[in-house]
């Protein structure tokens, strides 16, 4: 990349918050992490000191969403662990507000001062209900955390859930770049999420930004909507896949609802059409991922660091 478009990217790239964790005296695993998979978009990720969930749906087996204007969807699993049974997050990160991403047990009983980063139009929700600590991302937008000698850098990715008018009637979303740093800079890992996205046209402005990705989770389902698609379906999420390009892939958010239309046996056979099967891993309700974290990114006495060096 020259020079000019390394620093016109840098300025399209609004920091806009930096909020400071405290310490712990821990020893930080840098060497690897892991990826709990919970059920629908809900995800447990923990690595370099951070422990955070993505789009909590913890629902059971028969209970019901509601999607807006009417609109409900019957869950067709159950989550692999009760909310209750969650480990302390430092926080959520929700792709948007519909209910299969942050259901009512969730609204009623996660602590109201949780950390949420998320939409504008979510944070303003959220507020309505009484979660005090909002960080609202507009595209392109970055939030970064800070612990020790640690950093988790969350840049807002575009995303759209709808084609055409149906767009105005359902709510904004994200996606979101994870780039888990040292603190002086250097990158150690960088996971991408989809969010309830299509495939659009402006996605192709992530692999451009970002040509260098380790992890991809993808919100599949081809959720239907009054008819509409406005999740991806196996073709869109095997397109996504080879657009973003990550070392390694992960289908989410599938065979959860009544609405998902797309199973996954039709994205992994999608896959084994492609000749991508090497490159994707499948995870089950309950199923955990360790990822590695290649020995060259890291020094050896960054792998011995505590969260507080000077501790």
């Amino acid at each position: 990349m020259s020079s000019k478009k390394k620093e016109s990217d840098q300025k399209r790239i609004a920091y806009v918050h930096r909020v400071v964790l405290p310490a712990t005296q821990s020893p930080v695993q840098l060497e690897q992490g892991s990826i709990f998979f919970v059920g629908t978009a809900t995800v447990l990720v923990k690595y370099a000191g951070f422990t955070f969930l993505t789009d909590p749906n913890f629902l059971h087996r028969g209970g019901h969403v509601h999607l807006g204007y009417g609109l409900r969807a019957k869950r067709l699993t159950c989550p692999a662990l009760n909310l209750e049974e969650l480990p302390r997050l430092d926080f959520v990160l929700l792709s948007h507000l519909h209910e299969d991403h942050f259901d009512r047990l969730v609204a009623r009983k996660l602590p109201k001062n949780t950390p949420i980063v998320t939409t504008p139009k979510a944070a303003s929700a959220l507020a309505e209900k009484g979660f005090i600590t909002t960080y609202p991302l507009n595209t392109w937008e970055t939030f970064v955390w800070e612990r020790g000698a640690q950093q988790l850098a969350i840049t807002a990715m575009p995303g759209k859930h709808a084609p055409g008018p149906l767009a105005k009637l359902l709510p904004p979303v994200m996606g979101s770049m994870l780039e888990f740093q040292q603190t002086s800079g250097e990158t150690l890992m960088r996971m991408y999420i989809s969010g309830d996205t299509l495939y659009i046209k402006d996605l192709a402005e992530i692999p451009r930004r970002y040509p260098n990705i380790d992890l991809g989770l993808f919100h599949l389902g081809g959720t239907r909507v009054m008819g509409l698609m406005v999740t991806m379906d196996a073709k869109q999420g095997l397109k996504a896949v080879k657009l973003i390009n990550p070392k390694t892939s992960i289908p989410i958010h599938y065979n959860d609802y009544t609405v998902f239309k797309s199973p996954l046996e039709d994205f992994k056979r999608a896959v084994e059409g492609a000749k991508l099967t090497s490159r994707v891993h499948y995870l089950s309700h309950g199923d955990s991922y360790t990822f590695q974290v290649p020995s060259e990114r890291r020094s050896a006495t960054d792998v011995r660091a505590y969260a507080n060096p000077k501790a």
